[in-house]
């Protein structure tokens, strides 16, 4: 697949992605960005619960188990479970580049299924940046970092100030999450949505 889309090929003038020299290190565990979040999330009971590590330049690996909650078809994970995985796993991507950004556009490939109880081995990177404009793509394996592939994707997302949140979020977690005392916890509530 890999930006067959025009919207998702960068143009001429894209530069390549540089890591913030803040950015979490290699290796490190990045943490849920908000504790409600559906994708990494530890509050929410029925969540991916995915976990995600930076890795070199503007790259992350990131894990989840399919739990029966997450069934599409019997003993199968639900096509959108994984489109969120993957989306998931690309949005993360922008605590390297300590920018604030929302989806625009994602182009999912499912190339096998995943059945329950699998866990899914995601890798994905930056690979241009024009403007307001991220581009990335993500690859989730089965069997193993090195297994087979069971779905990719690429995506676009663009940065966004703090306002996006702000104005179109229920008042509530908007107040709750600006009022948490942990800095990075609440920078990070703010840091993907659609």
């Amino acid at each position: 697949m890999r930006g067959t889309s025009a919207a998702l090929k960068p143009p001429a003038d894209a530069v390549k992605p540089v890591r913030h020299p803040d950015a979490p290190a290699p290796g490190e565990l990045l943490g849920a960005h908000y504790g409600e979040c559906f994708g990494c999330g530890g509050e929410q009971p029925h969540g991916l619960h995915l976990e995600s590590r930076a890795g070199d330049g503007v790259s992350i690996t990131a894990e989840f188990t399919v739990q029966p909650a997450h069934q599409g078809a019997p003993g199968l994970a639900h096509g959108g479970v994984l489109a969120t995985a993957l989306d998931e796993t690309l949005g993360s991507l922008n605590w390297l580049l300590r920018t604030i950004a929302v989806t625009g556009r994602l182009e999912t490939d499912f190339v096998r299924p995943v059945p329950v109880g699998t866990v899914l081995y995601l890798e994905a990177e930056v690979t241009a940046v024009a403007g307001r404009k991220i581009y990335s793509c993500a690859t989730g394996r089965i069997g193993g970092p090195d297994g087979l592939v069971a779905v990719r994707a690429d995506a676009l997302f663009i940065e966004v100030k703090v306002d996006h949140f702000i104005d179109n979020g229920r008042p509530e977690e908007i107040r709750a999450a600006m009022d948490d005392p942990d800095q990075v916890r609440r920078a990070r509530a703010f840091e993907v949505n659609p």
